[in-house]
Protein backbone atom coordinates (compact mmCIF):
# COMPACT_ATOMS: atom_id res chain seq x y z
CA UNK A 1 0.00 0.00 0.00
CA UNK A 2 1.13 3.53 -0.79
CA UNK A 3 0.53 5.33 2.51
CA UNK A 4 1.29 8.97 3.28
CA UNK A 5 -0.13 9.27 6.80
CA UNK A 6 0.22 5.79 8.28
CA UNK A 7 2.95 3.22 8.84
CA UNK A 8 1.96 -0.40 8.38
CA UNK A 9 3.95 -3.52 9.20
CA UNK A 10 3.29 -7.17 9.99
CA UNK A 11 5.30 -9.42 12.30
CA UNK A 12 4.34 -12.78 13.77
CA UNK A 13 0.92 -12.42 12.12
CA UNK A 14 0.21 -9.17 14.01
CA UNK A 15 -0.23 -5.91 12.09
CA UNK A 16 1.08 -2.72 13.67
CA UNK A 17 -0.69 0.38 12.35
CA UNK A 18 0.80 3.77 13.28
CA UNK A 19 -0.80 7.08 12.39
CA UNK A 20 1.99 9.52 11.54
CA UNK A 21 0.27 12.77 10.63
CA UNK A 22 2.05 15.59 12.50
CA UNK A 23 1.68 17.64 14.49
CA UNK A 24 -1.27 16.00 16.28
CA UNK A 25 -2.30 12.96 14.19
CA UNK A 26 -5.64 14.49 13.24
CA UNK A 27 -8.16 12.47 11.24
CA UNK A 28 -8.39 14.41 8.00
CA UNK A 29 -10.21 12.99 4.98
CA UNK A 30 -7.00 11.61 3.39
CA UNK A 31 -6.03 10.02 6.73
CA UNK A 32 -9.43 8.35 7.04
CA UNK A 33 -9.35 7.13 3.43
CA UNK A 34 -5.98 5.48 4.05
CA UNK A 35 -7.26 3.96 7.30
CA UNK A 36 -10.13 2.42 5.35
CA UNK A 37 -7.65 0.74 2.98
CA UNK A 38 -5.58 -0.53 5.91
CA UNK A 39 -8.60 -2.01 7.68
CA UNK A 40 -9.67 -3.77 4.48
CA UNK A 41 -6.14 -5.19 4.11
CA UNK A 42 -6.09 -6.49 7.70
CA UNK A 43 -9.48 -8.15 7.29
CA UNK A 44 -8.73 -9.73 3.92
CA UNK A 45 -5.16 -10.94 4.58
CA UNK A 46 -5.33 -14.44 6.04
CA UNK A 47 -1.76 -14.11 7.31
CA UNK A 48 -2.85 -11.36 9.71
CA UNK A 49 -4.63 -12.53 12.86
CA UNK A 50 -4.71 -9.34 14.97
CA UNK A 51 -3.90 -5.65 14.68
CA UNK A 52 -2.60 -2.88 16.93
CA UNK A 53 -3.35 0.80 16.22
CA UNK A 54 -1.23 3.53 17.81
CA UNK A 55 0.09 7.03 17.17
CA UNK A 56 3.51 8.44 16.36
CA UNK A 57 4.94 11.07 18.69
CA UNK A 58 3.17 12.39 21.79
CA UNK A 59 -0.34 11.92 20.44
CA UNK A 60 -2.53 8.91 19.86
CA UNK A 61 -5.01 10.96 17.84
CA UNK A 62 -6.02 14.50 18.79
CA UNK A 63 -9.31 14.40 16.89
CA UNK A 64 -10.74 15.38 13.54
CA UNK A 65 -9.27 18.04 11.27
CA UNK A 66 -10.79 21.31 12.50
CA UNK A 67 -10.04 23.07 9.22
CA UNK A 68 -12.17 20.52 7.39
CA UNK A 69 -14.98 20.81 9.92
CA UNK A 70 -14.99 24.56 9.35
CA UNK A 71 -15.92 24.01 5.69
CA UNK A 72 -19.10 22.08 6.53
CA UNK A 73 -21.96 24.48 5.91
CA UNK A 74 -25.03 22.27 5.40
CA UNK A 75 -26.74 19.50 7.31
CA UNK A 76 -26.30 17.24 4.29
CA UNK A 77 -22.52 17.71 4.21
CA UNK A 78 -22.28 17.15 7.95
CA UNK A 79 -24.30 13.93 7.79
CA UNK A 80 -22.19 12.70 4.86
CA UNK A 81 -18.94 13.22 6.79
CA UNK A 82 -20.43 11.48 9.82
CA UNK A 83 -21.68 8.49 7.82
CA UNK A 84 -18.31 8.01 6.12
CA UNK A 85 -16.42 8.08 9.42
CA UNK A 86 -18.92 5.75 11.08
CA UNK A 87 -18.64 3.33 8.17
CA UNK A 88 -14.87 2.99 8.54
CA UNK A 89 -15.01 2.56 12.32
CA UNK A 90 -17.87 0.06 11.98
CA UNK A 91 -15.57 -2.10 9.85
CA UNK A 92 -13.11 -2.20 12.74
CA UNK A 93 -15.76 -3.02 15.34
CA UNK A 94 -17.30 -5.75 13.19
CA UNK A 95 -14.01 -7.25 12.00
CA UNK A 96 -13.49 -11.00 12.52
CA UNK A 97 -10.03 -10.21 13.88
CA UNK A 98 -9.26 -8.19 17.02
CA UNK A 99 -8.10 -4.60 16.74
CA UNK A 100 -6.31 -3.28 19.83
CA UNK A 101 -5.82 0.44 20.45
CA UNK A 102 -2.46 1.29 22.04
CA UNK A 103 -3.29 4.73 23.46
CA UNK A 104 0.10 6.40 23.85
CA UNK A 105 -0.94 10.02 24.34
CA UNK A 106 -3.79 12.47 23.83
CA UNK A 107 -6.87 10.54 22.68
CA UNK A 108 -9.57 13.07 21.89
CA UNK A 109 -12.66 13.41 19.72
CA UNK A 110 -12.33 11.21 16.67
CA UNK A 111 -9.30 9.60 18.28
CA UNK A 112 -11.37 8.32 21.18
CA UNK A 113 -14.09 7.25 18.75
CA UNK A 114 -11.50 5.21 16.83
CA UNK A 115 -10.14 3.69 20.05
CA UNK A 116 -13.67 2.76 21.17
CA UNK A 117 -14.32 1.01 17.85
CA UNK A 118 -11.36 -1.25 18.60
CA UNK A 119 -12.07 -4.43 20.55
CA UNK A 120 -9.62 -3.63 23.37
CA UNK A 121 -7.71 -0.60 24.62
CA UNK A 122 -4.30 -0.52 26.34
CA UNK A 123 -3.65 2.95 27.75
CA UNK A 124 -0.47 4.77 28.73
CA UNK A 125 -0.45 6.17 32.25
CA UNK A 126 0.04 9.74 31.02
CA UNK A 127 -2.69 9.66 28.37
CA UNK A 128 -5.80 11.81 28.51
CA UNK A 129 -9.09 10.89 26.88
CA UNK A 130 -12.17 12.91 26.00
CA UNK A 131 -14.93 13.92 23.60
CA UNK A 132 -14.42 17.71 23.43
CA UNK A 133 -16.63 18.35 20.39
CA UNK A 134 -19.11 20.34 22.50
CA UNK A 135 -16.42 23.01 22.93
CA UNK A 136 -16.65 23.62 19.18
CA UNK A 137 -20.43 23.76 19.19
CA UNK A 138 -20.80 20.30 17.65
CA UNK A 139 -21.26 16.71 18.86
CA UNK A 140 -19.30 13.49 18.27
CA UNK A 141 -20.04 12.17 14.79
CA UNK A 142 -18.02 8.97 14.40
CA UNK A 143 -19.93 6.93 16.98
CA UNK A 144 -18.96 8.64 20.22
CA UNK A 145 -22.50 9.25 21.46
CA UNK A 146 -23.25 5.53 21.11
CA UNK A 147 -20.07 3.65 22.02
CA UNK A 148 -19.09 5.75 25.04
CA UNK A 149 -22.38 5.02 26.80
CA UNK A 150 -22.14 1.34 25.98
CA UNK A 151 -18.55 0.97 27.15
CA UNK A 152 -18.95 3.00 30.36
CA UNK A 153 -22.40 4.06 31.54
CA UNK A 154 -25.08 6.48 30.42
CA UNK A 155 -24.45 9.12 33.10
CA UNK A 156 -20.68 9.23 32.60
CA UNK A 157 -21.02 9.38 28.83
CA UNK A 158 -23.45 12.29 29.10
CA UNK A 159 -21.10 14.08 31.51
CA UNK A 160 -18.06 13.69 29.26
CA UNK A 161 -19.87 14.65 26.06
CA UNK A 162 -21.78 17.63 27.48
CA UNK A 163 -18.79 19.12 29.35
CA UNK A 164 -16.04 18.21 26.90
CA UNK A 165 -13.83 17.47 29.90
CA UNK A 166 -10.86 15.14 29.56
CA UNK A 167 -10.27 12.24 31.90
CA UNK A 168 -7.03 10.58 32.97
CA UNK A 169 -5.97 7.10 32.02
CA UNK A 170 -6.64 5.98 35.58
CA UNK A 171 -10.19 7.33 35.47
CA UNK A 172 -10.72 5.70 32.08
CA UNK A 173 -9.76 2.35 33.61
CA UNK A 174 -12.02 2.91 36.62
CA UNK A 175 -15.08 3.46 34.44
CA UNK A 176 -14.28 0.53 32.14
CA UNK A 177 -13.28 2.57 29.10
CA UNK A 178 -9.84 0.93 28.80
CA UNK A 179 -8.69 -2.60 29.59
CA UNK A 180 -5.40 -1.77 31.21
CA UNK A 181 -3.16 1.17 32.16
CA UNK A 182 0.59 0.66 31.75
CA UNK A 183 3.66 2.93 31.77
CA UNK A 184 3.60 5.08 28.66
CA UNK A 185 6.82 3.59 27.30
CA UNK A 186 5.30 0.09 27.43
CA UNK A 187 1.96 0.77 25.70
CA UNK A 188 2.78 -0.60 22.26
CA UNK A 189 4.80 -3.51 23.67
CA UNK A 190 1.89 -4.54 25.90
CA UNK A 191 -0.66 -4.17 23.11
CA UNK A 192 1.44 -6.19 20.66
CA UNK A 193 2.00 -8.85 23.33
CA UNK A 194 -1.75 -9.14 23.81
CA UNK A 195 -2.28 -9.30 20.06
CA UNK A 196 0.32 -12.08 19.70
CA UNK A 197 -1.31 -14.02 22.52
CA UNK A 198 -4.63 -13.92 20.68
CA UNK A 199 -2.92 -14.67 17.35
CA UNK A 200 -1.69 -17.95 18.81
CA UNK A 201 -5.31 -19.11 19.07
CA UNK A 202 -7.39 -20.57 16.24
CA UNK A 203 -8.63 -17.84 13.93
CA UNK A 204 -12.02 -19.53 13.48
CA UNK A 205 -12.79 -19.56 17.21
CA UNK A 206 -11.61 -15.96 17.55
CA UNK A 207 -13.84 -14.84 14.68
CA UNK A 208 -16.89 -16.71 15.97
CA UNK A 209 -16.37 -15.38 19.51
CA UNK A 210 -16.07 -11.81 18.26
CA UNK A 211 -19.16 -12.25 16.12
CA UNK A 212 -21.22 -13.66 18.98
CA UNK A 213 -20.21 -10.81 21.30
CA UNK A 214 -20.52 -7.93 18.82
CA UNK A 215 -23.79 -9.06 17.27
CA UNK A 216 -25.25 -10.05 20.63
CA UNK A 217 -24.88 -6.53 22.01
CA UNK A 218 -27.56 -5.36 19.60
CA UNK A 219 -29.95 -8.20 20.53
CA UNK A 220 -32.08 -9.21 23.45
CA UNK A 221 -30.33 -11.76 25.64
CA UNK A 222 -32.66 -14.47 24.32
CA UNK A 223 -31.73 -13.71 20.72
CA UNK A 224 -28.09 -13.32 21.69
CA UNK A 225 -28.10 -16.79 23.23
CA UNK A 226 -29.64 -18.24 20.07
CA UNK A 227 -26.94 -16.53 18.04
CA UNK A 228 -24.26 -17.87 20.37
CA UNK A 229 -25.62 -21.41 19.92
CA UNK A 230 -25.44 -21.01 16.14
CA UNK A 231 -21.82 -19.83 16.30
CA UNK A 232 -20.98 -22.64 18.75
CA UNK A 233 -22.44 -25.16 16.33
CA UNK A 234 -20.49 -23.68 13.42
CA UNK A 235 -17.18 -23.75 15.29
CA UNK A 236 -17.75 -27.39 16.25
CA UNK A 237 -17.41 -28.31 12.58
CA UNK A 238 -13.96 -26.73 12.20
CA UNK A 239 -10.65 -28.55 11.99
CA UNK A 240 -9.34 -26.24 14.70
CA UNK A 241 -11.96 -27.51 17.14
CA UNK A 242 -10.85 -31.10 16.53
CA UNK A 243 -7.20 -30.14 16.90
CA UNK A 244 -7.81 -28.13 20.07
CA UNK A 245 -9.73 -30.91 21.80
CA UNK A 246 -7.23 -33.55 20.70
CA UNK A 247 -4.31 -31.47 21.93
CA UNK A 248 -5.97 -31.02 25.32
CA UNK A 249 -6.60 -34.76 25.71
CA UNK A 250 -3.08 -35.58 24.55
CA UNK A 251 -1.56 -32.94 26.86
CA UNK A 252 0.23 -31.03 24.12
CA UNK A 253 0.12 -27.57 22.58
CA UNK A 254 -2.43 -27.30 19.75
CA UNK A 255 -1.33 -26.57 16.21
CA UNK A 256 -4.20 -24.56 14.81
CA UNK A 257 -4.56 -24.33 11.02
CA UNK A 258 -7.19 -21.58 11.08
CA UNK A 259 -9.78 -23.68 9.29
Amino acid sequence: MDLQNWKFSVEDRVATIIIDHPPANTLSTPVMEELDKIVEEVISDNEIKAAVITGAGMFFIAGADINEIQTIDTAEKGAEVSHKGQGILNKIENAPKPFIAAINGMCLGGGLELAMACHMRICGDRAQLGQPEILLGIIPGFGGTQRLARLTNRAKAIEMILTGDRITAQEAFRIGLVNKVVPNMDVVKQAVGLAKKIASKGAMAVAYALGAITEGLDMTIADGLKNEAKFFGDVCETADMKEGVSAFIEKRQPKFMDK
